[in-house]
């Protein structure tokens, strides 16, 4: 899998927003972009996993996102945030001209988070509510793309539309899912809010010694093995000033981490306790990490962690890639 080009997420494009509610990922969960004659016309043949065969009239023009889907998918539909794999057809709507195409085998699929500010406006909007499996047509204005100034590098003006034909091959969680278990005694409490954002209240004790790790939700998935590429939400907090020194979720965005120590042949690896705690734990799971100094940054600290500073770390165990 690769992220996505970078010649569609540069920050020029993406300082247009679109005004629309976020969607809700239950069953009634309602795409903030409507169908509309545009998105419709585009036409689409193609059996799930190959490169579809697209046509559509040109020039093709809207005055806001429009969306249509194609084949529907299962499951719920994809929230702000998730991290998502997809593998697309895109066009030039004025010139018909393909811009960017997977090659529909895996090894072009593209791994991104639905995260406004991230992806360009109508594009992220327009991926909200799909669900696993599906297939769907977009067509995106100009200010809902690349703005006044086009994309001269792709050959697009500053009034071609985008067409874009995605599907969407894989929906991570875009939290824990698991069953609340009873809590611990002596670890730190954590509270969730309505997104599944924790907040960490830390003992008033001396921190322990050795690594403590309990699981808050227990999740019925895949269980991860030393090495997996896995997809996380999580929380870092410092024992000692209470304080919270990393978060994805201020991010908006989950990360992606290997679930082995870091080392020069270990790519995205992480320090030796966030490894052994995860290892062993099931795909769904919320557990809660307690990190001595020995098994984190030790006597040198890293960044905003002090020296010898015990770590506490709420993960959410979203997926293995």
């Amino acid at each position: 899998m690769r992220k996505l080009p970078a010649l569609l997420i540069t920050a020029g494009l993406l300082t247009v927003g679109l005004t629309a509610c976020a969607p809700s990922a239950g069953p009634g969960c309602e795409s903030p972009v409507p169908s509309g004659e545009s998105s419709s016309i585009v036409k689409v043949s193609g059996d799930e996993g190959t490169a579809p065969t697209v046509s559509f009239p040109t020039p093709l023009k809207t005055d806001h996102t429009e969306r249509t889907v194609v084949r529907a998918g299962e499951g719920l539909g994809t929230v702000p945030g998730q991290q998502v794999v997809l593998d697309w057809s895109v066009y030039n709507g004025t010139s018909g001209d393909l811009i960017e195409k997977s090659t529909y085998d895996g090894s072009s699929a593209l791994s991104l988070p639905l995260t406004e500010g991230t992806l360009m406006a109508g594009l992220q909007q327009g991926l909200l509510c799909s669900t696993e499996g599906s297939r769907i047509t977009l067509v995106v204005p100009p200010k809902e793309a690349f703005g006044e100034a086009g994309n001269p590098n792709l050959g697009v003006a500053p009034d071609d539309s985008i067409v874009f034909v995605v599907d969407v091959n894989r929906a991570f969680l875009p939290k824990a899912n698991g069953t609340p278990q009873a809590a611990v005694d002596g670890l730190p409490s954590v509270v969730l809010d309505a997104n599944g954002v924790p907040g960490v209240t830390i003992p008033s004790a001396a921190a322990p010694t050795d690594l403590e790790v309990a699981v808050l939700k227990k999740g019925d998935g895949a269980t991860v093995k030393e090495g997996d590429q896995l997809i996380v939400h999580y929380t870092g907090v410092l024992w000692d000033t209470k304080t919270v020194f990393d978060s994805s979720w201020s991010r908006g965005a989950p990360a992606q981490l290997t679930a082995a120590a870091g080392s020069p042949t270990v790519q995205n690896g992480v320090i030796t306790g966030f490894a052994d705690a995860l290892i062993g734990q099931q795909v769904g799971s919320q557990i809660i990490a307690v990190i001595p100094p020995d098994l984190a940054y030790g006597e040198q600290g890293n960044g905003s962690v002090p020296p010898n500073a015990t770590l506490v770390f709420v993960v959410d165990i979203l997926g293995i890639v």
